[in-house]
């Protein structure tokens, strides 16, 4: 007889336990520090993306199939026309060490002709594995069709397998690797770091005291009037006149020290892993939460139906006999004290010994009452 049960982990209680040291330990601070660059970006700085089509060469036998990825052969003939090959008419090639791949890396800011990027190559069709591979030289280009890098080298794949007799076994993942340093800068991005005399700092977070945080940092050291809070997101710094360093003016605002205010209370939760993470700022109201369990329990026990003897034309049948049954036991009514700081949550909501997953039904339903003064958003 085989017996499974369906309840609630010791891993989701593990991660509860987790969950409530973390934030035990971000409830023993106050206002935190961190520097600018840690809290704002400055515009027009950012990384672009580029993206290519190329051949991976040198492949033991698990590179494409040519009848279920038919552009491989294709793009391995126009390879060959561009190298003075030209292929007999009616010749359908069937190469194994060879993949279709589509190869992707991001250009910094500020990159110029000759430096070298990381760039990752992932297939295109149904190869097996890309490990020991080669990537042929491979134009990137940008979102406006340009050509700003070439990607070409040996390709570093983290994982491995093997099979045999219809077995397999693979560690990680095999179809997508790197090329550290795989990539040349052919063509650089303009970038200003200013406009008609004027510095935007986009904040990370959407928060007026955060943004009015950094211009007030700002001010107290570049001059009043220097930096000017747009809005939740945008802080306008005023460049010097006679400004002849602005990249050492652009260093020193980005290590100058904010002191950050509490954020708004929020309460994050993953419905598909069951995770719930609380930030400093959740209080709790009094309340009063029952929540019972519900266990599933399904026993299937083998059987074997024979046929009468010396009966003629019948069959021995193997059957299993199924018994689910469902336990739903009472949840005692606790009533939860009022917590005003993320140490008094916790612990509140470690009384009631639910899981996590029964955590994003008594959290809903707590904000529901009016008991949870926080926002919930569900990821």
């Amino acid at each position: 007889m085989t017996s499974s049960v369906f309840r609630p982990g010791s891993w989701l209680r593990r991660a509860a336990l987790l969950v409530a040291v973390l934030a035990g330990v971000a409830a023993g601070g106050g206002a935190q520090a961190a520097r600018i660059k840690e809290l704002a970006t400055v515009q027009g700085v950012r990384p672009n993306q580029l993206t290519g089509f190329g051949l991976v060469f040198g492949l033991d036998g698990t590179g494409d199939q040519s009848t279920q990825a038919p552009f491989t052969p294709q793009a391995l003939a126009a390879y060959l026309q561009q190298n003075g090959i030209t292929l007999p008419p009616g010749v359908q090639m069937q190469p194994k060490n060879l993949a279709a791949v589509v190869v992707t890396a991001d250009l910094p800011a500020f990159a110029q002709p000759g430096q070298r990027i990381d760039v990752t190559v992932a297939s295109a069709g149904n190869a097996k594995s890309l490990r020991g591979g080669t990537l042929l030289a491979t134009a990137l280009r940008g979102a406006d069709g340009q050509i700003y890098a070439i990607a070409q080298g040996n390709l570093i794949v983290g994982g491995a397998g093997a099979s045999a007799g219809g077995s397999k076994v693979q560690i990680n993942h095999l179809s997508a690797g790197r090329v550290p340093e795989g990539g040349t800068v052919e063509r650089s991005v303009p970038t200003q770091l200013s406009r008609g005399g004027y510095m935007q700092l986009d904040v990370s977070a959407n928060d007026f005291t955060t943004a009015r945080a950094v211009a007030n940092a700002i001010n107290a050291v570049k001059g009043a009037g220097t930096a000017q809070a747009m809005d939740g997101r945008v802080v306008r710094v005023r460049m010097p006149d006679t400004l002849s360093d602005p990249v050492g003016f652009v260093a020193d605002i980005e290590n100058l020290d904010v002191q950050l205010a509490k954020p708004a209370a929020r309460v994050v939760l993953n419905a598909r892993t069951g995770s719930v993470v609380l930030n400093e700022s959740v209080t709790l109201g009094t309340c009063a939460v029952a929540h019972g369990a519900l266990t599933v329990t399904v026993n299937a026990t083998p059987q074997v139906s024979q046929p009468a003897p010396l009966s003629q034309g019948g069959q021995t049948v193997k059957t299993e006999k199924v018994d689910i049954a469902i336990t739903q036991q009472g949840g005692a009514l606790m009533q939860l004290p009022p917590g005003a700081k993320l140490a008094d949550v916790v612990r509140a909501l470690n009384a009631l010994g639910a899981t996590p997953q029964d955590l994003l039904a008594i959290l809903q339903a707590m904000k529901t009452a009016g008991a949870l003064n926080a926002e919930i958003e569900v990821i």
